[in-house]
């Protein structure tokens, strides 16, 4: 077994709620600064700079787990990861189509970056990410499933787009083992049997984790994680 130093919730400058210097190079270096061994890079309803963050990050050492944080129509937010980040595009394609066609509004919300690995920006994202999809929770899970990831409902012990906040509980039969837990909020309640991992829902580089919040795999591989977040029993985090 290897410990791995992990952030699995990292937001890039497409996420309108970032701030603008969350490109991938500087994600990719701080993580670098603070010691991690894997990161991922989680945008609200897309995951185009993903694939970014991991090449910049390829000159660190740095693994770049790939991801994105799904909103379901219950207004909850997911971490979906994937084996390899075509999957991850193919996700983020399919699951595109259940997003509404609101326009941006960078003024409000501010902008949406779509950049390279040598930090350029490409484009803008023209929907605003944060809104719902139409999927359900369990039609996200299902789908994620499907194509080998794994599904983590995310800060589900904080006030707004969490499992336990929004619904209450966790639905009977939802297919998934593992919870992210938020170090800013109360401990939850209610969550026996489940795994909770920790992880800092960054916005800044400042806000993203230092070297003390790890994750016991059998290997240093995205592949390793992925079965690690499915298992049905023990804790990290």
């Amino acid at each position: 077994m290897e410990s791995l130093a992990v952030d699995l919730h990292i937001h890039s400058c497409l996420s309108p709620c970032a701030e603008r210097d969350m490109t991938p190079n500087n994600i990719a270096g701080m993580a670098m600064l603070k010691q991690l061994d894997m990161i991922a890079v989680t945008d609200h309803n897309r995951a185009q700079n993903a694939r970014a963050v991991a090449r910049a990050a390829e000159e660190y050492g740095v693994l770049v787990l790939p991801g994105m944080e799904a909103q379901s129509r219950e207004d909850v937010h997911l971490l979906c990861y994937f084996p390899d980040f075509d999957l991850l595009e193919e996700f983020d394609d399919w699951h595109y189509r259940f997003l509404p066609d609101m326009p941006a509004m960078p003024q409000l919300f501010g902008e949406q970056w779509l950049m390279d690995e040598e930090d350029c920006r490409v484009g803008d994202e023209p929907r605003l990410l944060l809104q719902s999809t139409t999927l359900s929770i369990d039609e996200v899970c299902q789908k994620v499933l499907a194509m080998g990831g794994a599904m983590v409902p995310a800060h589900v012990n904080r006030q707004a787009n969490s499992l336990l906040y929004n619904l209450g509980f966790i639905p009977p039969g939802l297919p998934v083992t593992t919870l992210e837990v938020s170090r800013l909020a109360p401990s939850p309640e209610g969550i026996g049997g489940y795994r909770t991992i920790y992880s800092s829902d960054a916005h800044d580089l400042g806000a993203i984790l230092e070297r003390d919040n790890f994750l016991r795999v059998q290997e240093r591989s995205v592949a390793a994680v992925i079965r690690r977040l499915k298992e049905k029993s023990g804790n990290i985090g």
